[in-house]
């Protein structure tokens, strides 16, 4: 199948986004950290911290392997006796409210019976923006870059992937509120006679260079926006809230606990900062109620 190509792609995009979020920053380096996982398998964790645009992020790369746990089949309802699973995953947190989080996540996961063989395979990934203040023009661009990259391949695609982020980035305890204004999200793309393993990979990389035009444009349009005190507390806010995504329903998150994976990398998508309030309600009229009503209401970008 594409096991090799696809660790080689993540592995040589890891190094793009990040020479390229250090330009933008100007200051701060990416940290490295090897580290292996017991029981076949390990990654690389790469960690920005303190720079003048970014507070915080990490872009990490896995490739893990071994024995089907019941876990792993509980929550992703396959069988086998053997997984490979590999990827990469970002989550990037700026300092300023005006510059928007970003998550994206591309990864490939095979399944192998007693003898060894491949019974089953698929690709996923994504990548979504969460802005604290939202500029329309900015989610314009976003969704249209990943449109640009999904209509190459077939055009119900982004319509399709689209409506699956807004409806998998969902706080479902917090009366369907989503995480942030979407992108687009697709898990389970199996091979198949019409769609063979080379279109899906060359899918996944062009989902890979799009979130580079995607998201990057928008930091350097913004990171030079002055803020207010109450607009930083707003961002502290939102971040409960992001918080409260990946630890309670975000998938990737309980994948990677219960496949045994390093826990200072999956929880690498935590912010340094949150604030957590009783029943805290911006006021009303303002970006920060407007942000919130649209995000109780999927919007149609394009």
């Amino acid at each position: 199948m594409k096991r090799e190509e696809f660790v080689s792609w993540i592995s040589q995009l890891q190094d793009q986004i990040c020479r390229r979020i250090e330009q933008v920053d100007g200051h701060a380096q990416f940290r490295e950290d090897l580290w292996e996982r017991h029981g076949g398998g390990g990654g690389t964790t790469r960690v920005i911290a303190g720079g003048n645009v970014f507070e915080k992020g990490g872009v990490n790369i896995s490739e893990v392997y071994g024995d089907m746990t019941d876990g792993i089949r509980t929550q992703l309802k396959i069988d086998g006796a053997r997984f490979f699973a590999c990827g990469l995953s970002l989550v990037i947190h700026p300092h300023s409210p005006m510059v928007p989080t970003v998550h994206a996540n591309y990864r490939y996961f095979e399944v192998y019976n007693e003898a060894g063989a491949v019974t089953d395979c698929w690709f996923g990934g994504g990548a979504d923006l969460t802005p604290c203040y939202l500029f329309d023009e900015d989610a314009v661009h976003f969704h249209l870059v990943h449109k640009s990259s999904c209509d190459q391949f077939d055009p119900v695609w982004y319509p399709l992937f689209k409506k699956q982020c807004d409806d998998y980035f969902v706080n479902t305890h917090r009366g369907n509120e989503r995480r942030g204004i979407g992108g687009i999200f697709y898990d389970h793309l199996r091979p198949s006679a019409a769609l063979q393993a080379g279109t899906l990979l060359q899918f996944a990389q062009s989902n890979g260079k799009a979130f580079i035009d995607a998201y990057l444009p928008i930091v350097e349009l913004r990171m030079r926006l002055t803020y207010t005190d109450a607009q930083k507390h707003w961002q502290l806010i939102r971040r409960g809230r992001y918080v409260e995504f990946n630890l309670i329903h975000d998938r990737g998150t309980i994948f990677g606990l219960k496949s045994n994976g390093r826990t200072e990398s999956i929880l690498m998508s935590l912010p340094p900062e949150v604030r957590f309030e009783y029943d805290y309600q911006p006021l009303p009229g303002g970006e920060e109620a407007r942000l919130q009503q649209i995000l109780l209401s999927p919007k149609d970008w394009i």
